[in-house]
């Protein structure tokens, strides 16, 4: 239950960390200062990188996953690990010495301006959904919390998004970030002891499952038959299928690899090393917060059941086995956790922790959408009509856009408020590579190799394939169907190599 301790933590974490980016936004000076900053060291990089990726699906999503399948559900956050090793590797390097300040950018100096106008479009569309869902995450916690409704809720979220990277940009997120890096590991490190201690390892954790499958209404309704079926849900690293999991992991990688947002904490760095520093440090860290939130999630599952089950208990005559507690939702077993396991004091800091990571995962994409809109969309437009701007008028049009899409994602947000938060997660994920990963590839690796005329064709094409294979139920994953449509029609337009005589 919620008390007055735990909301003052979390109300003190908060101000904490809107504080921090207010403080480290005094130093923003011009456009350029706020969307790539140019000065920030290995462990800024690292903390903007994290405060991004270390969002709701990061945390609560892989609780969630691991409530329903055990171990498996670490894949997400070690797809996220290995994508910001891959960026800070084989990225880094040709993305700073680019001279660009977006993906767009890249591939507009390749394959033209028009090819950058539709990507652009195609990608802030799949920013916006993330950020959409980011925006739902919070209000869900913030309504929990606060007793508020809905609309409010995703209002304050809204608003709080905003007030963290309006007035600092990329710096705000840096500084922000590693002021969340310390929290996070906190709260994690604490999550992960106290499960482990409570529960007594890893048989323990397994023997608590297996007792709440021992009622068979339970057991079938999760699609489970026997013990055997039990424990290979729970302690398999491809509960879901080889095929479902690795392509989970692999899309993981691809969606920061294509993500504005990680690529403008590459461009803030002071140099190539620290860039590279930074996001290795960042992919050792993802995969250890994953690691805590797993275990706190096959904890839940082996203490408490959901509404649903409890119903089904009910219709098939059953009693709620004792020890077993009831949570509404799967979505619900970190914040569950931390409400009823740990100290009041300790759990307003976690939750405003959690909270803030969402937050600030919410800033990041959008400071990532604001970018490309006014440099590349509204920077087309301005060339085309002749018009120029100062440097500080950039600046104030990128804090103008900030606001706007945060209103449009707010409106969203109540419009689409029963949708399922990882649902859109992975739409936007799949959106953003299918539009832009082969164009980017190619333009950093091979310029001069591809007509520009068929990679501009690729981008509404693989992003058409994708969502056709989506909303038709075709097999396998929907992302790879477009992926291998953008591939196929970048390929036709192969340049052939002049002979040498």
């Amino acid at each position: 239950m919620v008390s007055s301790i735990h909301l003052i933590g979390v109300t003190l974490t908060v101000l904490l960390l809107v504080m921090v980016s207010w403080l480290s936004g005094r130093k923003v000076k011009d456009a350029r200062s706020f969307t790539t900053g140019g000065n920030s060291g290995s462990w800024m990089v690292c903390g903007a990188l994290l405060g991004t990726l270390a969002g709701g699906q990061s945390t609560i999503g892989t609780a969630q996953l691991a409530f329903c399948y055990g171990i498996s559900a670490w894949w997400f956050t070690i797809g996220a690990g290995l994508g910001s090793l891959t960026l800070g590797l084989f990225f880094a390097g040709p993305l700073r010495r680019s001279g660009c300040s977006t993906l767009l950018e890249v591939v507009s100096r390749e394959y033209g301006h028009k090819a950058e106008t539709v990507g652009s479009i195609l990608f802030l569309i799949g920013i916006f959904i993330s950020i959409m869902s980011q925006v739902l995450s919070s209000s869900a916690m913030i309504g929990s919390l606060f007793g508020m409704p809905t609309v409010w809720a995703a209002l304050v979220s809204a608003v709080l998004i905003m007030l963290m990277v309006l007035f600092g940009g990329i710096r705000s997120a840096g500084v922000s970030g590693i002021v969340k890096l310390v929290l996070l590991y906190l709260c994690s490190i604490v999550a992960g002891i106290v499960v482990w201690h409570v529960a007594g390892g890893l048989s323990g954790l397994r023997d608590s499952v297996a007792s709440v499958y021992q009622s068979p209404t339970i057991t079938q309704l999760n699609g489970l038959t026997d013990v055997e079926s039990i424990h290979h849900r729970y302690g398999s690293p491809f509960a879901r299928g080889v095929f479902k999991d690795l392509g989970g992991c692999l899309s993981l990688v691809l969606g920061v690899l294509c993500t504005q947002s990680y690529a403008q904490c590459i461009w803030s760095a002071a140099s190539t090393p620290k860039a590279r520093k930074g996001a290795v440090l960042c992919s050792v860290f993802m995969p250890i917060i994953g690691a805590a939130c797993t275990l706190v999630g096959i904890y839940m599952r082996g203490h408490y059941i959901t509404a649903e089950e409890l119903k089904a208990l009910q219709g098939a005559g059953e009693m709620l086995p004792a020890g077993i507690g009831v949570i509404e939702n799967s979505a619900q077993a970190f914040p569950a956790f931390i409400l009823k396991h740990l100290p009041a004091w300790l759990g307003g800091l976690m939750l405003g922790t959690m909270l803030i990571n969402i937050l600030g995962c919410g800033s990041g994409l959008s400071l990532g959408a604001s970018t490309i809109l006014v440099r590349d969309v509204y920077g087309n437009f301005k060339r085309r009509m002749g018009l120029k701007s100062s440097p500080l008028s950039q600046l104030a049009q990128t804090r103008l856009s900030i606001v706007g899409i945060l209103a449009a994602a707010f409106v969203a947000a109540i419009t689409f408020s029963g949708t399922f938060i990882n649902d859109l997660g992975f739409l936007s994920l799949g959106l953003r590579a299918v539009a832009i990963l082969f164009p980017l590839c190619f333009a950093l690796s091979c310029p001069g190799r591809f007509q520009p005329s068929h990679v501009l064709l690729s981008m509404p094409l693989g992003v058409g394939a994708m969502l056709l294979a989506k909303f038709t139920g075709l097999p396998g994953d929907a992302v790879y169907y477009g992926l291998a449509v953008s591939l196929i029609a970048i390929l036709a337009g192969r340049r052939k190599r002049e002979k040498i005589l």
